[in-house]
């Protein structure tokens, strides 16, 4: 029987399946370090994670604290900086991109840089960092979120990294490189993909004990289904006791 479990390790057991061995990923703190450590302990052996200031293809033996953290140099098949990685990104070598932030909306757009008007913001939060980067360049992008009608909105207050922008062939006019965009979003509710033709966000798969019904009204704007909406198994053993063992011992993310 699958032990208790905490939202946290949930969204991180999701993220790490959705992380395919043989591939490419670009890393950001937090959840995707402990994802992308638990994949490589469970499924990918061959993942080969990519840190904004220049690791490349480490061994995450011990989870690192931030994206410069020595230890994503760790056994690592590179040691470069920014700018290799990014460049990287650009000529169409990574994969998957692993991305947050405050909102998101139906396209996939991500802002974390203000809320409010930019001008004169409620908030102003972190900003792009490498996110703009990674949603430009990457093939796949993936994004890890809370599900609540905050986040998940009709349209956002400010587009940091680009989805699909305004839909269907809108990425292409910007400049961006064509077959790149969103590809999931996990949340603590569900996984959502992209419809192929809209683009629009799709509902593929529903967490442990959550209900459509609950997805809808946490979402501020209208979504699409799969035709066959799955469920998401819980947490296994196995995952629980190399996350907590191994990948984060103390507890600092999860």
């Amino acid at each position: 029987m699958t032990q208790q479990y905490s939202p946290s390790e949930l969204l991180i057991c999701l993220a790490s399946r959705v992380m395919e061995d043989g591939t490419t990923a670009f890393i950001g703190t937090g959840i995707p370090m402990l994802a992308a450590s638990l994949a490589q302990a469970m499924h990918a052996p061959n993942l080969v994670p990519i840190f904004e200031f220049g690791g490349t293809g480490a061994i995450l033996e011990k989870l690192p604290l931030a994206v410069g953290d020595m230890r994503t140099y760790n056994k690592a098949l590179a040691a470069s900086g920014i700018c290799d990685v990014m460049e990287t990104a650009q000529r169409g070598f990574v994969e998957f991109g692993f991305l947050g932030g405050a909102q998101i909306d139906k396209y996939g757009n991500l802002n974390s840089t203000v809320i409010g008007n930019h001008a004169h913001p409620k908030v102003r939060l972190p900003g792009s960092g490498g996110a703009n980067d990674v949603g430009s360049a990457c093939w796949r992008t993936i994004a890890i979120m809370i599900h609540d009608k905050r986040r998940f909105m009709e349209k956002i207050d400010f587009i940091t990294t680009p989805g699909f922008l305004s839909g269907p062939g809108a990425r292409e006019e910007a400049g961006l490189p064509r077959g790149t965009g969103p590809y999931r979003v996990v949340t603590n509710l569900c996984v959502m993909g992209y419809d192929d033709i809209t683009k629009c966000m799709k509902l593929l798969s529903l967490n442990p004990g959550v209900t459509i019904e609950k997805v809808i009204e946490s979402s501020g704007f209208e979504l699409l289904f799969a035709e066959n909406i799955t469920h998401n198994e819980p947490p296994t053993d196995g995952e629980l006791r190399i996350l907590r063992e191994k990948v984060d011992p103390d507890g600092l993310y999860r």
